[in-house]
């Protein structure tokens, strides 16, 4: 059984949902319901799915030392940076 209720929109909101009524063609209340059952259920905390990263070789350009920081700086700011 439907719920009767009073919603106060603010002016953005009311224009985006006359917005769609227009464009759509669906009553008032079926835009909203279905505007408020999407942010509704995308608020919804879902098991997130495994992201994997497969780690790869980029190599190192030759002259680069990694365990020399400032040398590395120097090359990529130049020395000006100092």
């Amino acid at each position: 059984m439907p719920t009767r209720t009073t919603l106060t929109l603010e002016d953005d909101v009311a224009a985006q949902v006359r917005a769609e009524v227009h464009r759509t063609g669906k009553p008032f209340k079926r835009v909203v319901n279905e505007a408020l059952r999407r942010g509704l259920d995308s608020s919804v905390k879902r098991d997130p799915s495994r992201f994997l990263v497969a780690p790869r070789d980029l190599g190192v350009k030759p002259g680069f030392d990694l365990d020399d920081v400032q040398g590395l700086i120097d090359r990529l700011e130049g020395t000006p940076h100092r």
